[in-house]
């Protein structure tokens, strides 16, 4: 028998209302989700995957199912509480968060000039401010609009240009996310880049300014290396609008990726963002959080070895690991 996906955190065994309210996170200190309840003066913070285990709660119990829903949805909010909605994430695929109205404006410009490109190569690389001000593009695109139509087997151009909004509302998380996760990566890592730069001091201190630089630029990468297969993916307009169902999926799976990633990345960003590039106590200590942040995600595991098994620092290849 189907059971459907309750849609509000609710939890019968009274393990988790006993102690007073209770509230879900991932605890600071190992990010696994956790109950935090009012213990004397202080907050005590329960992991959830012990309380299950000590209380024998059921993975196939309705209770156990809720703890994994609770636990998918710390991905997407801060905390949640008993009789508050989950997120729209766990619930439906669809995100719980807007972007701005630029973002979907890009990503329409962005599919616009893509099907430009389809009618005819020419048009690639057209300035997407064009695209309101020129009268020739602009009946380019609506010719476009038709072709379109009668290569998707659609009644007409406003069938395509239903598509192309449906999908330009996927792609502008996606938009978002690169202006607010990664240009601010790349911003950090130019900051990095020129920080201290004919600064000589204590070794200790050299190699984290050294390591920080390193790591930043390979997290960089790998984040650059995701946008740029979502916009392989869906350059090619006309393919994209064919498999409209799954190019939606593989979006959203990138966009709550990236999502994640952008809430794990916030607190060093928000250190990073105006820090005058000056070697002072302040820089050191925020260098230091940010070794701090990238290290686990970001070293290769070889690395993390050889600082106490030397035997294993020559063997090859080990892959950086990055984790949320």
């Amino acid at each position: 028998m189907h059971t459907a996906k309750p849609d509000h955190c609710h939890l019968a065994n009274p393990v988790f209302t006993r102690l007073g309210p209770a509230l879900f996170r991932r605890a600071a200190a190992d990010g696994l989700p956790s109950m935090v309840v009012p213990l004397g003066g202080d907050l005590a913070v329960l992991p959830l995957v012990a309380l299950q285990h000590e209380f024998r709660i059921e993975e196939s119990s309705a209770d156990g199912r809720m703890l994994g829903l609770i636990a998918e949805a710390l991905d997407y909010v801060a905390g949640i509480r008993i009789g508050e909605r989950l997120p729209a994430e766990v619930l439906t695929g669809a995100a719980s968060w807007d972007p701005e109205p630029r973002h979907r404006a890009t990503a329409q410009q962005r599919l616009k000039l893509g099907l430009l490109a389809w009618l005819d190569p020419a048009a690639e690389g057209a300035a997407p401010a064009r695209l309101e001000t020129d009268p020739k593009l602009r009946a380019a695109v609506q010719t476009a609009f038709e072709r379109a139509a009668a290569e998707l087997a659609l009644p007409g151009a406003a069938e395509v240009v239903q598509l192309v909004e449906e999908l330009a509302d996927e792609l502008s998380y996606i938009e978002a996310l690169r202006e607010t996760l990664l240009l601010r990566v790349q911003s950090m890592c130019g900051r990095l880049r020129t920080l201290g730069m004919d600064w000589r001091g204590n070794a200790e201190r050299q190699t984290t300014l050294i390591q920080v630089r390193r790591l930043s630029a390979i997290a960089l990468n790998q984040l650059g290396g995701r946008f740029a297969e979502l916009d392989a993916q869906t350059g090619e307009v006309m393919s994209t609008l064919r498999n409209i169902d799954s190019q939606r999926a593989f979006i959203r799976a990138h966009r709550d990726w990236l999502y994640r990633s952008r809430r794990a990345w916030e607190p060093v960003l928000a250190e990073w963002h105006d820090a005058p590039p000056l070697l002072d106590d302040l820089a050191w200590g925020r260098l230091a959080r940010t070794y701090q942040f990238l290290a686990p995600r970001f070293m290769a595991v070889q690395e993390w070895e050889s600082s106490t098994r030397p035997a294993q620092s020559k063997l090859p290849g080990a892959a950086p690991v990055m984790q949320w």
